[in-house]
Formats: C-alpha cells, sequence, structure tokens
C-alpha cells in the first residue's frame, strides 16, 4: 500500500508542478502586494481544493460533473473570472495596488487579508475541472486496501499539502529578489504577461469540454 501510495504522490505531484491559473494568480498578488498577501492566496486556493475535496467524496462533485447544464455554469463563470483578473492586471500595468518596496528593516507592505483569500478561493472554487480531476483520476490513484472514500480524502489531503507546499516555495522564491519585480518597466512588462496569460487560461476553460 505504501508503495501504491508513494506512486500517486509522484503523479499528483508531477501535476501539482505544471503550470497553470493558480501559479499566475499568485504571481499577480505577491508582486503586487508581497509575501503575505501571496501566501494568503496560496491560502485562498487550498481552500477552494479543500472545498472541491470534500464535494468529491461526499459523491456531489460527480454529479456536477455528470451535469452538463451546472457544469458550464460554473465553467463559465470561472472563465469569466480568469479574465477578469487578467483584463485588470492589462488596464493597469505597473499598478495594479502594488505597494512601495520597504527599506531596510521595515515592515513589508501588506494588502487586505480577505481579498488575497478570496482571490485564490474564487480561483479554484469556480474551476469545475478540479471536480472532473478528482473524480476522474483519483478514483484509479487509491491505493489497494483502503475504502474508496476514506483513499480519496487522503489523496486529496496530499494534493492539497502539495499544492500549498510548491505556491508557497514559489511566493517565497519572488519575494527574494521583489525590488527587481516592484521596478516600473519589469513591473509594467510582467503585467502585461500575467494579463495575457489569465485571459489565455480563461479562454481555454471556456472554450475546453
Amino acid at each position: 500500500m505504501l508503495t501504491q501510495l508513494a506512486a500517486a504522490t509522484g503523479v499528483l505531484a508531477l501535476l501539482t508542478l505544471v503550470p497553470g491559473p493558480d501559479m499566475a494568480v499568485v504571481t499577480r498578488r505577491a508582486v503586487a502586494r508581497g509575501r503575505a498577501d501571496g501566501l494568503r492566496t496560496v491560502a485562498g486556493i487550498t481552500t477552494g481544493l479543500l472545498l472541491w475535496g470534500v464535494l468529491t467524496v461526499a459523491g456531489l462533485a460527480a454529479l456536477l460533473a455528470a451535469s452538463a447544464e451546472v457544469y458550464l455554469v460554473v465553467k463559465l463563470a470561472g472563465a469569466a473570472y480568469l479574465c477578469f483578473l487578467g483584463v485588470q492586471s492589462l488596464r493597469r500595468p505597473g499598478a495594479g495596488g502594488a505597494q512601495p518596496v520597504p527599506g531596510p528593516g521595515a515592515a513589508p507592505a501588506e494588502g487586505p487579508a480577505g481579498g488575497a483569500w478570496r482571490t485564490g478561493l474564487a480561483a479554484n472554487a469556480l474551476n469545475p475541472k478540479i471536480a472532473v480531476f478528482y473524480t476522474g483520476l483519483l478514483p484509479a490513484l487509491v491505493p489497494s486496501g483502503l475504502r474508496p472514500a476514506a483513499g480519496m480524502a487522503l489523496l486529496v489531503l496530499v494534493h492539497v499539502l502539495l499544492t500549498a507546499a510548491w505556491l508557497a516555495t514559489y511566493v517565497y522564491v519572488l519575494s527574494m529578489d521583489r525590488r527587481f519585480f516592484t521596478r516600473p518597466r519589469v513591473r509594467r512588462a510582467l503585467d502585461r504577461v500575467t494579463g495575457v496569460v489569465l485571459i489565455g487560461f480563461g479562454v481555454r476553460v471556456a472554450t475546453t469540454a
């Protein structure tokens, strides 16, 4: 069972490392507001994963994935939200709520705690593809010897922990050289790239099954 769990963890780790909307959202918040805001965004993202995980274990996510109408509504809402974030970045390149980088010994500027957490939560809560991912892949990865519900709950927890660890590490890497990322020219370029990426992910979510 431990060998199967290790193999499942490896698969989930590889999928976690693939860049996606979560990384783009975290980049936008961490560069604009700093490390604390980025970590709050990560907390919101992991809360969204836990929400889908609970629904999956309870069997509700399978119902969502099976209902074409409900799935379409949630998918379009999620796509619209990602496009909204992308347009915000494109309309205000180099701004976007950015705070001055503090001098030595000064406390870093922080954005509203709720705003960052809600941004991360919405990015995942409005993504029905997570429901499809959990209901389609996790049952095949459940180690033998575990009940399906218990095994899926364990794998959801593993995925949440992997996502939190990876994105938190990414936030810390960004914050190590935040002075570079907050230079006006660099920030404008990063906002434009992030905006295009978010809109691209939004379009992809809206147009794929």
